[in-house]
């Protein structure tokens, strides 16, 4: 078994946030209390854990006590199931999908979906190809609809246009909502508008009521306007889903989907330097600190994972890495899908330069420094063994895709 210790941040934010439904369900069992008479009483059947044999221990040092909340911490979530059986109208959300799953701003937008929505309503997200996303449920996914088929991979925005024509025919959603992002949200909610004939409401931040208002003026103005029912939302327009979980019920369409001829062919993603991207850029930073001894095994794992690597300013300061590698507010700003900080202690710096990161994982020999109350994995030990540990699982997995390949 592996000595590494693993948090699940979530259920420890629910533990300690009184106002949450599941906070009580995530408190420690009372062992002893004390009754009328002053007398205390003790729960024997609660008092104990299993060992290895299946035999009940009983720990009377007293050690128990304080293991207690890090096993409540660890009880998985049962959030409360939304259901809408017959909606009397649907929302219509279009994710971007990067990478195959739902980004931060995706779930901004599901979020802005169920204000919408309310309770009578039902959204509907349509996603277009594989996916491999497993968590369309706890995100706020009341019903999804699977565009499949070779036609609509890569980019192919005339026929994802087609698609989302059927769709609006079918369904007539109240309001369709896009990402208003260069991820193609942002192209595919302008094209889509043009071929319904209708103006959207772009670069959408606030819904009130029956207004929208928008960024203009190269952000520095809002622009109010009347709630329009193509909306193209900007990142953070509404808090995600978080305190529900919802059917996610599959859904098809009743039609054929009309095949449109492509004027534009895709030859694929361009192989690229993860060196060369900027870090504002970046999706994928590797980020090593203070904390991190062997830099030449940093490099190779950030090599092997193929990531582009950042820094902390006390690593750049004291000449390990770059200056234009450096993270944090005195630094660049990232935005990455994924951010692995190695031996970074958490200084509020650079805790403001990754706040729009998607998920961070650290690595600490630390358990109570402020990278690891940030970070989403956390995982607790020797930098340069878990750094070996995880070239050795990359490897391993790429010469069992060749063998499979083979």
């Amino acid at each position: 078994m592996s000595d590494i210790i693993r948090r699940d941040p979530r259920a420890e934010w629910i533990a300690r946030n009184r106002l949450h439904p599941l906070h009580a369900a995530m408190q420690p069992v009372q062992h002893s209390w004390m009754g009328p008479n002053g007398v205390i009483r003790k729960n024997v059947h609660g008092v104990g854990f299993i060992g290895p044999n299946g035999i009940k221990r009983i720990d009377r040092s007293g050690a128990q006590q304080g293991g207690a909340s890090k096993r409540s911490a660890a009880v998985e979530v049962q959030l409360p199931l939304h259901q809408v059986p017959q909606p009397a109208f649907h929302i219509c959300v279009v994710p971007d999908m990067v990478g195959g799953r739902l980004s931060s701003h995706d779930r901004d937008l599901l979020g802005l979906a169920h204000q919408l929505a309310g309770s009578d309503g039902a959204v509907l997200a349509v996603v277009f190809g594989e996916h491999k996303e497993s968590t369309f449920a706890t995100a706020g996914v009341d019903r999804l609809l699977v565009l499949n088929g070779e036609e609509f991979s890569g980019y192919a925005p005339e026929q994802r246009v087609q698609g989302l024509r059927a769709v609006d025919n079918q369904f007539n959603p109240r309001h369709w909502l896009l990402p208003d992002s260069r991820s193609g949200g942002g192209e595919l909610g302008r094209r889509f508008a043009a071929a319904l004939g209708e103006r959207p409401a772009t670069r959408v931040w606030q819904v009130k009521g029956e207004a929208c208002i928008g960024r203009a003026g190269a952000g520095l103005q809002d622009l109010a306007r009347p709630l329009a029912r193509l909306i193209l939302a900007a990142a953070e327009c509404a808090e995600p889903v978080s305190e529900t979980r919802h059917e996610a019920l599959p859904v098809e369409l009743s039609t054929r989907v009309a095949r449109s001829l492509s004027r534009i062919e895709d030859l694929g993603a361009v192989a690229v330097d993860p060196g060369a991207i900027p870090m504002a850029e970046a999706e994928f930073i590797f980020s090593g600190g203070n904390g991190v001894k062997d830099w030449a095994l940093f490099h190779q794992t950030a090599a092997a994972l193929g990531a582009t690597e950042g820094a902390s300013r006390v690593a750049v300061d004291d000449g390990f890495m770059a200056r234009d590698r450096q993270v944090g507010a005195s630094g660049t700003w990232v935005t990455a899908r994924v951010y692995v900080a190695v031996g970074i202690s958490g200084a509020i710096q650079h805790l403001q330069g990754i706040g729009a990161c998607d998920k961070v994982v650290a690595i600490n020999l630390d358990p109570g420094c402020d990278m690891i109350k940030r970070a989403d994995l956390s995982v607790i030990g020797d930098s340069a063994a878990i750094l070996q540990a995880l070239i050795a699982a990359v490897e391993a997995y790429r010469n069992e895709a060749k063998r499979d390949a083979a």
